[in-house]
């Protein structure tokens, strides 16, 4: 079943702790707006509606009125939590969704579209680049939360085993240079360095 991009919603995860940046990923100025203020724009330009995922107790930059913003129950129990708590919140409104982390500010919507074409008829579709998930990347039917609060019951946290759960389509690279070569999509921040190389090339790419 070949997925209607209208029918297709974000959830933006914003909740993990940022130990190796130091300080709060979503406030990181990018440019003129914070860093999760230019994920949700990036993200709005492609689809909606659009979640923003954060930790019971975050603070966040000012959002756009129409952006639904859910809470982890817990902290720290990483991305099928947010997951499940994106998926919750959209439940009845659309058929899957596009997850993304809050780090990746070089985005692009010819990226994300490719991802919606690629899932097809699965229920999972995934980039799997240089041996490596890309789970924060993927889309996901909207028909997997249960399986997703289940293994979060049964304390299986990584995304890989929700992978074993469903009809997952593993993307390789060579169905997405087209759209971004250099996989600019998939550059998220984990240090101080990774944030000032990501500054220098936006103030390039401003000219």
């Amino acid at each position: 079943m070949s997925l209607n991009p209208n029918q297709v919603g974000g959830i933006i995860l914003c909740g993990g702790q940022s130990r190796r940046m130091g300080r709060p990923k979503a406030w990181l100025p990018f440019g003129r707006e914070a860093m999760l203020q230019r994920m949700v724009r990036l993200l709005s330009e492609v689809i909606r509606p659009v979640v923003v995922v954060a930790a019971p107790d975050q603070d966040l930059p000012q959002l756009p009125p129409d952006i639904m913003l859910v809470r982890d129950e817990e902290k720290g129990r990483g991305p099928l939590q947010g997951l499940a708590a994106g998926l919750s919140a959209l439940r009845g409104q659309i058929e899957a969704v596009y997850l993304s982390s809050c780090d990746v500010p070089f985005l692009r919507p010819t990226f994300v579209r490719r991802m919606i074409d690629l899932l097809d008829d699965r229920e999972i579709c995934v980039p799997y680049i240089d041996g490596y998930h890309h789970p924060l990347a993927g889309v996901y039917r909207l028909g997997i939360v249960d399986r997703v609060v289940r293994l979060l019951a049964e304390n299986r946290l990584r995304p890989v085993f929700l992978f074993e759960t469903a009809a997952t389509r593993f993307v390789q690279s060579h169905e997405l240079t087209d759209v971004d070569p250099d996989f600019q999509s998939l550059r998220n921040l984990n240090t101080p360095e990774d944030y000032e190389q990501a500054l220098r090339d936006l103030a390039r790419q401003n000219g």
